[in-house]
């Protein structure tokens, strides 16, 4: 039987805040801003209460400090103070779970910091670092095949490997980069089709017609990505559809 979570990253815009909740009845796993690039106290207890009633695992969403852009610019920081951030982030968000009785299941970078650490194993490993201080226990998320999961793992984490179906690729793996030709998808059935060749074939079409092979257990949907709520629900019937079963990490 063929498993894999599908994940949203949720929290980071207030007017997000109803697409959020139709996508928390389709998906099986979040991960929420906690501060770093997005997210405060108040929008942290809302998407846990929600993810709750929902039965949905709750997982954390760190990023370098940068409000200001929205977590997506890369930012040079000496390894202990990254570690601190997401350890700050991190503690942020168990201290609402904790209040609501949910705990955390994982933990995903976000936005540059992601992309870096796919790259870097010396961002990697502070990553983990950070993480270790607070929630040692949880699984780390990182983008399939990137070295990321090595330094993951290494740290004595479990790793998942993600893959993403509304963003596109290039050839040696990455991303295509936001606000390039091809960086979305732009209908549910483009994203469905990526999903089912994620979940089903291990590999996803680049730009270019390149076939690239990943091991990905877990594929995210943005929360911000227009109609995201029409994408999940063709994803999750593709999905099932197919014969695979979604369930979290």
């Amino acid at each position: 039987m063929r498993t894999i979570d599908l994940n949203a990253d949720v929290g980071e815009l207030p007017e997000l805040a109803p697409v959020e909740e139709e996508l928390l009845e389709v998906v099986t796993s979040v991960n929420v801003a906690c501060g770093g690039h997005a997210g405060d106290e108040a929008s942290m207890e809302r998407v846990v209460r929600a993810a709750l009633a929902r039965g949905v695992a709750i997982g954390a969403h760190p990023s370098y400090p940068d409000r200001a852009g929205f977590g997506r610019h890369a930012m040079s920081l000496p390894g202990e103070l990254l570690a601190e951030t997401v350890a700050g982030q991190v503690a942020s968000l168990l201290e609402v779970a904790a209040r609501r009785g949910a705990r955390l299941t994982h933990v995903k970078p976000h936005g540059a910091l992601y992309n870096a650490a796919a790259k870097d194993v010396g961002l990697a490993r502070a990553v983990a670092e950070g993480v270790a201080r607070v929630a040692p226990d949880v699984v780390l998320v990182g983008l399939a095949g990137s070295e990321m999961l090595g330094a993951f793992a290494g740290a004595g984490f479990r790793v998942a490997g993600e893959a993403f179906a509304d963003r596109g690729y290039e050839p040696d793996g990455a991303l295509t980069p936001r606000g390039r030709s091809g960086a979305m998808k732009e209908t549910p059935e483009e994203a469905a089709r990526q999903a089912l060749s994620i979940a089903c074939d291990g590999a996803v079409v680049a730009a270019g017609g390149a076939r690239v092979p990943l091991s990905a257990q877990t594929i995210c949907l943005h929360s911000d990505t227009p109609g995201a709520p029409a994408f999940a629900r063709a994803i999750a019937e593709r999905l099932r559809a197919a014969g695979v079963v979604l369930r979290a990490l």
